[in-house]
């Protein structure tokens, strides 16, 4: 058997944090045994589906490295299948007409609610006669189709990462709608139908997804038997919780993939940290893989039941361990954009050695993509602002006299190198008679605005060559005085 597993969104908002990290599972299960990852979008809410949405899902997919085998397919184009499969089943008496109003509905309920009874519909009109019918059908009233579900009967599969699941036909809240309303004919298909009939038509062998949709198996495995198919074997993973043990929302910062990307996530560490909602490698002090080493090792037999709770930290040092790693030059590309966006200006083409530079000297210090921004935000602009300790230290004895004293040196250097630099400093020190550290605050504070900051030769360097330190330390100069 060739493992035949699925990912299919639905196109009513951008990819979510949730349906990406079922995406990961079912492509490290499907690489695992050499098997077929398939995308299929289920965009049969034809109200609330967007093409952008449909497009943030592909683009979001394809960023984090879960390139997919077949697809993507589509359900809204693909509905003549799934009216061909409700007629066969309305054929074979395992389905039927049900023309109770949306009032009648109501009144059920609330009947039920006042009983303190589950909501549940009471098959009313699964065994109408052709007359009940037509006579429905002469006072103008559609009908949904329902399918049968015997109350007695007792549900059960094997589940990989939860064991034995056992549900019975009378928790299922009665005969299922399938199909809406339509005048003539089957209406539009729902989704516990077409996603068992576009399974069973593209072979899936293995269906991975939330335990959200527990209740939904239940209903599913009935139509697989109607419908003569051989039913997949199902894996439901534990959901993503925040740290105080609720369904991760919104509220909690955590939204789309996308979201992730402008927050400076990169798509190694976001997927590296993904893979590990819920799921350890054998070795549990290995913490950073790939997607291909972790589909090396993957089962479900270390998925874990308990809901796997979202840590920023963890994700935080995951991501800062992917960028330190990160080449310079791809590091660089993933940097422009945010610079680009803070309408930063520069030349990435004329300027790339220097741009280069600059990621060098800050790469270390970033937990995100985005950190550089303010990071090299001294380097973008021609002057700075002085923070209190900048202006304190620019005050301080000896400084004024230090600082002219490296302007005066820097008249004999066009272009600064880190040897020609270092030999500045040892210069001051030795004229002006005072220790090195009043000499590296000074010229820190002058240069950078601040006491604190990245290494300071290397940024004495990079704005040498950008023709700001010698300006920048006129102006502290002017501060100080």
């Amino acid at each position: 058997m060739t493992v035949r597993v699925r990912i299919a969104p639905s196109p009513t908002g951008n990819l979510h944090i949730g349906t990406a990290r079922t995406a990961v599972f079912n492509w490290l299960f499907a690489r695992h045994h050499g098997g077929k990852f398939i995308l299929r979008i289920e965009d049969t809410d034809l109200e609330r589906s967007r093409p952008e949405y449909t497009e943030n899902i592909l683009e979001g997919l394809r960023w984090l490295g879960l390139n997919w085998d077949e697809g993507p397919f589509f359900q809204s184009q693909r509905l003549d299948i799934y009216k061909e499969a409700v007629q066969k089943l309305l054929d074979q008496g395992l389905a039927y007409r049900c023309y109770t109003t949306s009032e009648e509905l109501e009144t059920l309920r609330e009947a039920q609610k006042a009983r303190n009874e589950a909501p549940r519909y009471d098959n009313r009109h699964r065994n109408l006669t052709p007359e009940q019918r037509a006579a429905y059908e002469a006072e103008g009233r559609s009908s949904v189709i329902r399918f049968k579900i015997e109350d007695g009967r007792e549900i059960v599969w094997n589940d990989l990462v939860r064991g034995k699941m056992s549900w019975r036909g009378s928790d299922l809240g009665g005969d299922m709608v399938i199909a809406r309303a339509s005048e003539e004919g089957s209406g539009q298909p729902l989704y516990n139908f077409v996603v068992v009939v576009d399974d069973i038509d593209m072979q899936i062998t293995h269906v991975i997804r939330g335990e959200d949709h527990i209740a939904n198996t239940a209903k599913q495995i009935l139509l697989y038997e109607a419908m003569g198919a051989k039913i997949p074997e199902f894996s439901h993973t534990p959901l993503i919780l925040n740290m105080e043990g609720r369904k991760l929302s919104k509220r909690d910062g955590v939204t789309s993939i996308s979201d992730f990307q402008q927050m400076g996530f990169i798509a190694e560490g976001l997927v590296n940290y993904m893979t590990l909602l819920g799921w350890s490698p054998p070795d549990s002090t290995q913490e950073i893989f790939t997607l291909e080493e972790a589909a090396k090792e993957f089962g479900f037999e270390r998925v874990n039941k308990a809901g796997a709770k979202f840590d920023w930290d963890k994700l935080d040092w995951l991501n800062s361990q992917y960028i330190h790693k990160t080449p310079v030059d791809k590091l660089t590309d993933l940097l422009i954009p945010y610079w680009q966006a803070a309408g930063y200006k520069f030349d990435g083409g004329r300027e790339r050695p220097w741009l280069e530079q600059l990621v060098t000297l800050i790469s270390q210090s970033l937990t995100r993509l985005v950190d550089a921004v303010p990071q090299s935000q001294l380097f973008f602009t021609d002057t700075v602002e002085f923070s209190e300790e900048g202006s304190t230290q620019l005050k301080q004895e000896g400084s004024t006299a230090v600082l002219e004293a490296i302007v005066t040196a820097l008249e004999n250097q066009p272009q600064l190198s880190e040897a020609a630099a270092q030999d500045i400093i040892k210069q001051v020190v030795k004229e002006q008679k005072v220790k090195k550290g009043l000499v590296m605050r000074s010229l820190r504070a002058a240069l950078t605005g601040d006491v604190h900051g990245p290494d300071l030769i290397q940024s004495w360097l990079l704005l040498n060559q950008i023709g700001l330190d010698k300006s920048r330390l006129s102006k502290a100069i002017t501060q100080a005085s």
